[in-house]
């Protein structure tokens, strides 16, 4: 299973060789094993990379993310055949009952709404307005509560006049954050064999990654609690690499330790299972501890 996140944030050149990713920078020469690497992160915009490099990495499920002139993520790989994609997979998805997604869609929100008030807690904020419209949740979430709780949660947790569109440095730092998340997603719905494309509840024509962006929404929140326990001034490099290394936090998903990377993995299969009518069932329960190890906050920062 792969594990890595490789980020190259300078000058340099990636190329591919007998199973390992040959990454030279002005630093020296690493040769990672390709199937050890989750993503690759190219933090710059003077990293040069071989289509072999490229080919492989996709072939062994890896996504690649490239930045833009600012260093934020632009793009990400998307392989055209996946090893277990086939056509009655696809149709499957095409064919998912509108009662199965709306079941799923609730779930999600719901989970996204109660660990929204967990980061609530444990930064001491008061929770009781999310907690109210958490009651008024209808099946498909028909009254977009999660809409309205976004709103009342970011005034909470980081200033009453905060709001998501500006472009100041927190914002930039939850984009980032979201950004990676939601290509970790992307990358488990494809090894599964399905298309990002078509979502359950989002479905914009100009959004490649719909079905990501709808079963990213329970972690959402881990971002937001890393960042606001930083004095984020600007999006460091440092920052960024805190970010990625996200993936690895400590949580638990249906009642299980584990770290995020691997409860994305069961999460994405789960739901994929439950709306392909593989499973009867599914349980989407994502928890924050109530003590979290330091380095998980601020180690890297």
């Amino acid at each position: 299973m792969s594990w890595r996140s490789v980020i190259i944030s300078q000058h340099g050149k990636v190329s591919y060789s007998s199973r390992q990713l040959v990454v030279q920078t002005r630093d020296g020469t690493s040769q990672i094993p390709i199937d050890d690497i989750q993503v690759l992160l190219l933090a710059s915009n003077n990293v040069v990379i071989t289509t072999a490099a490229i080919n492989k990495l996709i072939q062994a499920g890896a996504k690649i993310i490239f930045t833009n002139d600012k260093g934020k993520p632009s793009c990400e790989t998307i392989g055209y055949y996946p090893n277990n994609r086939d056509v009655g997979l696809l149709m499957d998805q095409f064919n998912w009952k509108n009662e199965l997604k709306e079941s799923l869609w609730t779930k999600i929100v719901i989970t996204k709404i109660n660990m929204q008030i967990q980061v609530c807690k444990l930064t001491g904020n008061v929770f009781t307005e999310l907690n109210n419209e958490l009651e008024k949740i209808e099946v498909g979430d028909a009254s977009n509560r999660e809409a309205v709780v976004a709103r009342k949660y970011f005034n909470l947790l980081f200033d009453k006049d905060f709001t998501r569109h500006e472009f100041d440095p927190i914002n930039a730092a939850l984009n980032y954050g979201y950004s990676i998340l939601l290509s970790a997603v992307n990358r488990e719905i494809v090894v599964n064999g399905y298309l990002t494309q078509f979502g359950i509840h989002h479905h914009s024509e100009e959004n490649d990654f719909n079905l990501g962006s709808d079963l990213m929404e329970p972690f959402r929140p881990v971002i937001d609690y890393w960042v606001v326990n930083q004095k984020i001034q600007a999006l460091t490099p440092d920052i960024k690499f805190a970010l990625v290394d996200l993936l690895n936090f400590e949580m638990k998903y249906n009642g299980e330790t584990t770290i995020l990377r691997n409860a994305l993995t069961k999460h994405v299969m789960n739901c994929l299972n439950y709306l392909s009518g593989n499973s009867e069932q599914v349980d989407v329960k994502v928890e924050i501890f109530d003590e979290v190890p330091n380095n998980a906050i601020n180690g890297h920062v």
